[in-house]
């Protein structure tokens, strides 16, 4: 069955390698860790995870841990009965119970309070929970998704997250990549924004101007999908014309990317046509360029070579060629590679660039 990531833009090697987990995971049961920068995305691969799973149904029930008071979230999670506290004046259902059969979502897991991470610990071993002032347990048939921010080995060693509990959130970690290693998503993100902003305030279509589509492309982005979703509005209540030009970036975009000629163009042309599709799954051999001729032992006995000079001789080539071709600007040579953009970092450490 098709993969259903709708809501989810992207065309980049790095979000096709989560697409290809979540196609894996998202049939189970397994209780999932989604880490990820601010602003990434992650209620959305959520959701996904849901709507691809057994039960999607059934509901899917979010609520942001850190968005609600700690006094309060007990409840809000577990529910309570008439009279528990002030202002309980009649029984009310928590997350759990409205969410039974399907999957609860908790957001920023990362910013719960101890005494409550043991009663998550309590549903996750028990498949039960207590209401706040009841006198007994309830069973629920529910799956957990978590999701953070913060390194949470960081919280555990520091005393601020249960370790217990995080090996039990942490069956399958899902890490989504930030925006500054999805290499050509940037463009087509922004156009998709752009077209939808103009859209709603009933204006002529903005494009992107090559020097601005290099900037943006070359732009770290430390906000992720969100500062660029907020940035394609800006542009689109005060860009007067039909192109985003460079003067219309702000100073801050244009400190950090440096001088505009020392860029190089984004390599293809990119369109909003939905999800990346899941690589291929042919044999190797079909994907070589029939021009193609492998090397042999008596190459490697001309050279004086053994199989890891020669490998590395091969990558740092082929590094050196992605490198020179988009102008030194990381995130689009790992792209190229179809690396991400942090295993391109440190190859580059260990040749001292």
């Amino acid at each position: 069955m098709a993969l259903n990531t709708s809501g989810i833009i992207g065309q980049s090697t790095t979000l096709a390698g989560v697409f290809r987990m979540l196609s894996k995971v998202a049939p189970t049961d397994s209780t999932v860790l989604v880490t990820g920068e601010s602003g990434t995305g992650k209620e959305l691969l959520v959701r996904a995870l849901h709507s691809n799973s057994h039960r999607a149904s059934k509901p899917f029930v979010p609520i942001n841990c850190g968005a609600i008071p700690r006094e309060l979230l007990e409840s809000e999670l577990f529910g309570h009965e008439k009279g528990a506290f002030t202002h309980a004046i009649r029984s009310r259902p928590g997350r759990f119970e409205l969410a039974d059969g399907g999957t609860v979502f908790l957001d920023e897991i990362g910013e719960m309070d101890l005494n409550l991470q043991v009663k998550i610990l309590r549903v996750l071993q028990e498949k039960e929970i207590e209401r706040v002032g009841g006198a007994g347990c309830k069973k629920v048939d529910v799956r957990i998704v978590a999701a953070t921010n913060r390194d949470l080995e960081a919280e555990v060693a520091a005393g601020r997250f249960r370790e217990d509990l995080y090996y039990r959130l942490n069956v399958i970690p899902l890490h989504l990549p930030p925006l500054r290693e999805r290499g050509g998503d940037v463009l087509l993100l922004a156009q998709h924004f752009l077209e939808c902003f103009c859209r709603k305030k009933s204006r002529s279509l903005l494009r992107l101007a090559p020097d601005t589509r290099r900037v943006m492309t070359a732009y770290s982005w430390p906000g992720n999908v969100r500062e660029l979703e907020n940035f394609m509005e800006r542009l689109s209540v005060l860009v007067d014309g039909d192109n985003v030009a460079l003067s219309d970036l702000p100073q801050k975009i244009l400190n950090q990317v440096g001088d505009t000629p020392d860029l190089m163009p984004f390599p293809r042309e990119m369109s909003v046509s939905g999800p990346a599709p899941l690589v291929s799954r042919e044999p190797a051999e079909s994907k070589i360029p029939p021009v193609f001729v492998w090397p042999d032992l008596a190459v490697l006995e001309s050279e004086n070579m053994n199989l890891r000079d020669f490998l590395d001789a091969v990558e740092s080539r082929l590094i050196d060629e992605a490198l020179e071709k988009v102008g030194s600007v990381k995130n689009q040579a790992a792209e190229l590679l179809g690396i991400k953009r942090t295993t391109l970092i440190e190859k580059l450490k260990k040749r001292n660039l």
